[in-house]
């Protein structure tokens, strides 16, 4: 039987020193039939191990009904097949840039500032959740014949809380599931972040960008013995809608990583490939010092300025590190498999169907709820990703008063009698015009990612604080949620009355548009980037399956598609366009070329 465990300063594989060289890489921002080639590249680059998180909401989304919990599994597997080991870091809490930090919505919902502390309602909770999945875990530990080194209890719990007893009844509930292997937890490198996320017994980690050597020196006043990892080196960062784009230079990159191996440390390259946000599953921050400020919405790409591509293509980081990490390894290291290739030729795609939103909500939405007295929440109605259609009647006679949606989150397209009136976001939640008494007003209000850092983590969506004419609250609200994950059944859109497409490129025309497209063999390209020029803001599939948000607000332009979504023959493409169409058609392309060189900087 393999037996790993911590040592007073190394990792032990049966009694031999191990240092562990990891790269994380997601399994649920990877289309599955690539998992292979990701961890090939990894393999390439000169890692041994592979890290990934586990979204606790990516699987039950409602409760109680649990999805393709497997996949996990089958992803253990094929990192056993690579010749990897693995880290899990299966939360509850993961962060990750993911929704809710991969909390489900009905968890927040429910539980609100108890979540992630010692409450007994919220841990019952968390103990069914784990009971039902640990086991993909409990039997690929690498004491039964697995790949699984080392389990993570919580996620970077110092930035959040100081509940020990939560996170040593977290640590306890691990090993009665049945995990053997060695536990861990991870922080940042300072006093506040350790002395909050730290489990006496457990092994302490460090997460930063650079600094090895101070860093380190941090986590040794907190824990004198044991193997120094960094278990996440940030080797680039993520974007945000409407912000600059995120690099790191990969020169100074590559010495932070050779810095952290001079030391003598383990090191998880955080990301070696990031993949996507497929689906609306991407986060969203809040600025500041304290994470309290602005709303930030993650983008849909996870590129993450990662060695290896969003599209799974060697970088110019990835061969500054494999040059480093090359120095380290046994032997030589195995070669790059064949690099991805993309669609060869663009194809234009017509959207020639069409649907207004509220005939999408007939056909797709949840029932309409009784009128209430306030706004219900996101939270209240069940909703996670999508959107709600908020309506309410404004009481006459009355002259014309500002309009406002208070607590408003995220972003509200509404109308005024049936005619657009305004978009209002948490900055500008007013109508730019006055509302007169006796009109009927509706807002349709999207989500456009939850915290999944900091103090607001958990945070709930809609109109939080009501609806207001001048200082009057008005009452009488009828909500009703468009989820996405009504399209993800089979057969989603047959109940949807498509029509023929509205002439002209309407900068207020919403809607879910419908368009084929033909291909005689298109099992050759890898993937592909669709692009949609002049449309604003929504959700994209391709043959059902969800590519992500796009934005006009940049920085992204390009969706990434995955090569095992398309199919010889006929290709469906599904828009939906919440505030504005543009021209109606799109385009498939090879996608973004490899980056070469990094023109910003970054050093978290």
């Amino acid at each position: 039987m393999t037996d790993f465990t911590v040592g007073d300063d190394h990792f032990r594989l049966d009694r031999k020193p191990v240092r562990l060289l990891s790269g994380a890489l997601h399994y649920f921002r990877v289309h599955e039939e690539q998992w292979e080639h990701r961890l090939s590249m990894l393999a390439a680059m000169g890692l041994n191990c592979v890290e990934t998180y586990v979204p606790w909401n990516l699987h039950e989304e409602r409760e109680g009904v649990y999805r393709d919990v497997g996949a996990l599994g089958r992803f253990l597997d094929a990192v056993e097949r690579a010749g990897l080991w693995a880290v899990v870091r299966p939360g509850p809490y993961i962060c990750a840039e993911w929704e809710n930090g991969g909390l489900p919505v009905w968890v927040t919902g429910r539980f609100g500032r108890r979540v992630r502390t010692r409450d007994a309602g919220y841990r019952a909770v968390v103990e069914r959740w784990f009971r039902e999945l640990l086991p993909q875990v409990v039997r690929r530990q690498v004491d039964r014949g697995g790949p699984v080194i080392l389990v993570q209890a919580e996620n970077e719990y110092g930035s959040y809380g100081s509940d020990a007893v939560y996170l040593e009844w977290l640590a306890g509930l691990l090993r009665r599931c049945g995990v053997s292997v060695p536990l861990f937890t991870s922080d940042g490198p300072e006093d506040h972040m350790l002395t909050g996320g730290s489990v006496p017994g457990l092994l302490a980690t460090a997460n930063f960008g650079s600094g090895a050597r101070e860093g380190f020196e941090v986590l040794r006043r907190h824990q004198p013995k044991g193997p120094l990892m960094c278990m996440e080196f940030w080797c680039g960062w993520f974007g945000h809608w409407g912000a600059e784009p995120v690099l790191r230079d990969a020169g100074q990159a590559a010495d932070a990583l050779r810095e952290i191996l001079e030391c003598g440390a383990s090191v998880n390259i955080y990301m070696a490939h990031g993949g996507t946000n497929f689906a609306g599953w991407a986060g969203a921050n809040r600025g500041g010092p304290v994470q309290d400020g602005e709303f930030q919405p993650t983008v849909t790409s996870y590129d993450y300025d990662a060695p290896v591509d969003e599209y799974g293509r060697a970088t110019e980081k990835f061969h500054l590190f494999r040059k480093v990490l090359q120095e380290y390894a046994e032997g030589p290291l195995p070669a790059l498999p064949p690099e991805p290739e993309g669609l060869a030729d663009p194809v234009r795609v017509e959207l020639d169907g069409w649907a207004g939103l509220g005939d999408v909500l007939e056909a797709l939405g949840d029932p309409e709820g009784p009128e209430s007295g306030v706004a219900p929440t996101f939270e209240e109605l069940g909703v996670g990703r999508g959107l709600v259609r908020y309506r309410v009647a404004v009481p006459g006679p009355r002259i014309p008063y500002p309009l406002t949606a208070a607590g408003l989150r995220d972003r509200a397209v509404v109308y005024v009698d049936g005619v657009r009136a305004g978009v209002l976001t948490e900055e500008s939640a007013t109508l730019p015009e006055p509302v007169a008494g006796g009109a009927v007003v509706e807002l349709w209000v999207e989500s456009l990612g939850r915290v999944n850092y900091g103090p607001r983590l958990g945070e709930p969506k809609g109109i939080t604080g009501g609806v207001l004419h001048e200082r009057q609250y008005l009452h009488g609200v009828r909500a009703r949620g468009l989820r996405l994950d009504a399209f993800e059944e089979a057969g989603a859109v047959a109940g949807v009355p498509f029509g023929p497409v509205p002439e002209g490129a309407d900068g207020n025309r919403t809607g879910l548009f419908r368009g084929t497209f033909t291909f005689e063999g298109p099992e050759g390209a890898d993937h592909a980037g669709l692009e949609l020029p002049g449309w604003t803001r929504g959700f994209v599939w391709v043959n059902g399956f969800c590519l992500g948000r796009y934005w006009s607000a940049g920085p992204q332009e390009t969706l990434y598609v995955p090569g095992p979504v398309l199919r010889e023959g006929v290709n469906e493409v599904w828009v939906l366009e919440l505030e504005g169409a543009g021209e109606a058609w799109v385009e498939l392309g090879p996608g973004a070329p490899v980056r070469t060189g990094t023109p910003g900087v970054v050093q978290p």
